[in-house]
């Protein structure tokens, strides 16, 4: 048993942040019924690559749930949602801010239908201000929120984070929102809205960085792979390549020099104390790259790491995959698919729970490969009804798409 087996989530969010967000719960047991257009899920034509005919963006968001194409338009339509609603614990929806409310599906309308759903609404800039209307993506949240202003190199352009960052974060915290929502639930037997924005996750993610900004009034700029409050704490140059290394107090500090040949520098002036170092980084770096630049990576890994300093190679995610941790921490499951056989998949960070780990709850579904299971089973429509509600397009199921 899972530790949300007892939830049922009626997803109708596409792209990344919301179905990040839900592939986890449906990993922790949730049943996720995800509502799709007639042509899917955009991410579904998000390619190459492919995977057959999935593309592998769509595979990475989707595992464990089950596909419906429901005409939202339609009256009835609206119906099947409502009568999900009301069997349903939580919501997840990231249309545009009154969309959902033309078509009587947005939170008020629903928490008249059942007044203990969660109801998520994950969009760029939220439900109120300036630019609540305004459509919002990962790419252009992390420019806006300040994220490529401190990321890539001093003396070069302004860099996004290579994966979706933001999207990936907002899909988190959306997913903490609603665990915590079904908690209180237990207390007070009512459920609420959660207003959570790509914006305001970019922002906050920014952390120690916003906040030495709010601390000092001074506009925090690229550091390239070094950090803003520590050092040494970046990459360096062997004879045959980059690695990255931390020293990140002064104990470890001494260890390292003691290490690269330079015993003398804990005393320095320019670098008794965190602080000395960091306003002198420049200088510090090209002091042990002078000792790094003697040996190579592996030899200096090796001799870093017997002194108890964090140090770690660059790799490629082909490197990462194949590290042995990764092995041994089952990063990647291997999922039985309708059409594609074995298929390896990113596992869940949540696993190794003790007593109720993550785990797949299935392959992600075909477009519409649910809508007749879930109509009969858990709706309780009749086949009559839904072979009509299928010749009137207002779903279709697997054979018909």
């Amino acid at each position: 048993m899972g530790a949300l087996s007892d939830i049922t989530v009626l997803d109708m969010s596409r792209i990344l942040a919301g179905p990040f967000g839900t592939q986890i719960l449906a990993d922790l047991g949730a049943t996720v019924w995800k509502i799709e257009s007639p042509w899917g899920d955009d991410t579904r034509g998000w390619g190459p690559p492919f995977v057959g005919s999935e593309s592998a963006y769509y595979l990475s968001a989707n595992r464990g749930k089950k596909s419906l194409i429901v005409n939202l338009r339609d009256p009835r339509g609206q119906d099947i949602i409502k009568k999900m609603a009301h069997k349903a614990d939580v919501v997840v929806e990231n249309f545009k801010v009154g969309n959902l409310k033309r078509f009587g599906l947005d939170y008020e309308s629903l928490s008249a239908v059942n007044p203990g759903i969660i109801y998520s609404s994950v969009t760029g800039f939220g439900q109120t201000g300036p630019r609540a209307e305004e459509p919002g993506y990962d790419a252009a949240l992390q420019g806006m929120t300040g994220v490529m202003s401190v990321t890539g190199e001093p003396d070069g352009r302004p860099s996004k984070v290579g994966a979706a960052w933001i999207d990936i974060l907002t899909g988190l915290t959306s997913t903490i929102g609603i665990l915590a929502a079904l908690h209180e639930r237990e207390i007070s037997g009512k459920g609420q809205h959660i207003d959570v924005s790509l914006f305001d996750v970019g922002i906050a993610m920014m952390a120690n960085i916003a906040q030495s900004y709010l601390a000092t009034k001074e506009t925090p700029g690229r550091l390239g792979n070094a950090h803003p409050q520590v050092a040494p704490y970046q990459d360096f140059r062997a004879s045959d390549g980059f690695f990255m290394l931390a020293a990140n107090n002064n104990d470890q500090f001494k260890r390292l020099c003691d290490t690269v040949g330079l015993p003398d520098l804990p005393e320095d002036e320019r670098f008794r104390e965190n602080a000395d170092r960091v306003r002198n980084r420049e200088a510090l770096e090209t002091l042990i790259n002078g000792k790094m630049g003697a040996n190579t990576r592996d030899y200096w890994m090796g001799e870093l790491q017997k002194a108890g300093i964090t140090v770690t190679s660059i790799n490629t995610v082909a490197d990462a995959l194949d590290d042995p941790q990764a092995a041994a921490r089952k990063s990647v499951w291997n999922i039985d698919h309708p059409t594609l056989g074995s298929v390896p998949l990113l596992a869940s960070a949540l696993q190794h729970m003790s007593r109720t780990p993550a785990k797949s709850q299935g392959h992600p579904p075909l477009l519409g490969e649910h809508t007749e299971e879930v109509l009969r089973n858990d709706l309780g429509i009749p086949n009559d009804e839904i072979q009509t509600l299928i010749t009137d397009g207002v779903v279709t199921g697997r054979s018909d798409s």
